[in-house]
């Protein structure tokens, strides 16, 4: 029940992504940036790439985001949960995070490179939507943002979980394809496939960077 060891694949360039049934653009007025679950315990079965190339245009879009304004969120599971917290986690990943915390504190950390910042929020996570047990859905309409830029781990889970409640709640969910990574780069793949076909769109780090780049700093509502 624990998590597979991953072994190295590439991410899949541009012009590999499927097409999608909507024509959405990711626009700095309206989306805001979700970081899911990119915690030390969640990384460590990753042999390689694409985890130096994710975590790099992750960082890349975090200090763009945060330079103009936008929101910026994080989910992270706790190290330690109650049973009745975890609920049926347990049935499918056993203890998690809780079963290496003793001997790795630092295991439910974000990785360093991704570390939150004052003004960041950070959810604490439950479920593999991070909109479960949350006020997340309400964070977001405070702040007026009805679009959502999913980055993280793992793609065709939790990641995939939250795009599709985020269309439940209309708010347009977009999978950066080269900020998420995943179990193999079918399973990465397939997270691409689903999202682009029933509930978002796909978009990478460059076009989100030159959204990004035409908006003053600081000037993002």
């Amino acid at each position: 029940m624990s998590l597979p060891s991953i072994p190295p694949y590439a991410l899949p360039g541009a012009a590999e992504l499927p097409a999608g049934r909507v024509d959405w653009r990711p626009d700095p007025d309206r989306f805001a940036l979700l970081v899911h679950d990119m915690q030390r315990y969640f990384l460590a079965p990753y042999a390689g790439a694409p985890v130096p190339e994710v975590t790099a245009n992750v960082r890349a879009l975090i200090g763009a985001c945060r330079e103009r304004g936008v929101p910026v969120f994080y989910t992270a599971q706790p190290g330690r949960q109650a049973a009745a917290d975890r609920g049926l986690l347990t049935e499918f990943w056993g203890d998690g995070i809780g079963a290496v915390i003793d001997a790795d504190p630092r295991a439910e950390e974000v990785v360093d490179e991704l570390a939150p910042a004052p003004g960041d929020t950070v959810l604490t996570k439950w479920r593999y939507s991070a909109f479960q047990r949350s006020d997340f859905a309400e964070r977001l309409a405070a702040a007026g943002r009805d679009q959502l830029l999913i980055t993280g781990i793992y793609a065709h889970i939790g990641c995939q979980a939250t795009a599709l409640e985020a269309f439940m709640r209309d708010v347009a969910p977009f999978l950066v394809a080269d900020g998420v990574a995943d179990f193999s780069r079918a399973r990465h793949d397939q997270a691409c496939e689903y999202v682009a076909q029933r509930c978002g769109a796909l978009t990478t780090t460059a076009d989100v960077l030159a959204a990004l780049a035409a908006v003053p700093a600081g000037a993002a509502r």
